[in-house]
C-alpha cells in the first residue's frame, strides 16, 4: 500500500468541487459480448418463472416446511442485530 503524504497546501473549495465533478462524470462503457447477452436474458426470464413454478411442484407439506424455515431465519437475524 502506497504511503499517504499530507499536502501543506490545500485545494480552493471550488477547485476540489471541480475536481469532484470531473472524477463522477467519468464512466466506463461496459460493452457485453453477444454470449454474456444471451446469458443475462436467460437469467433474468428464469428468475421471473422459478418461483411461480417452484410453487406449483411444492406439495402443501413442502411449501409449509419452506415457510417456517424462512420465518427462522428472518427471525434468528432480527434478534443478533
Amino acid at each position: 500500500m502506497p504511503k499517504r503524504t499530507r499536502k501543506t497546501e490545500k485545494l480552493d473549495p471550488i477547485q476540489n468541487a471541480r475536481r469532484v465533478v470531473l472524477e463522477s462524470i467519468e464512466t466506463e462503457e461496459v460493452t457485453l459480448t453477444l454470449e454474456q447477452q444471451v446469458m443475462r436474458t436467460m437469467g433474468a426470464k428464469g428468475g421471473k418463472i422459478g418461483g411461480k413454478r417452484r410453487l406449483e411442484t411444492m406439495t402443501p407439506e413442502q411449501r409449509s416446511k419452506s415457510a417456517k424455515k424462512a420465518a427462522k431465519a428472518r427471525w434468528s437475524k432480527a434478534k443478533k442485530a
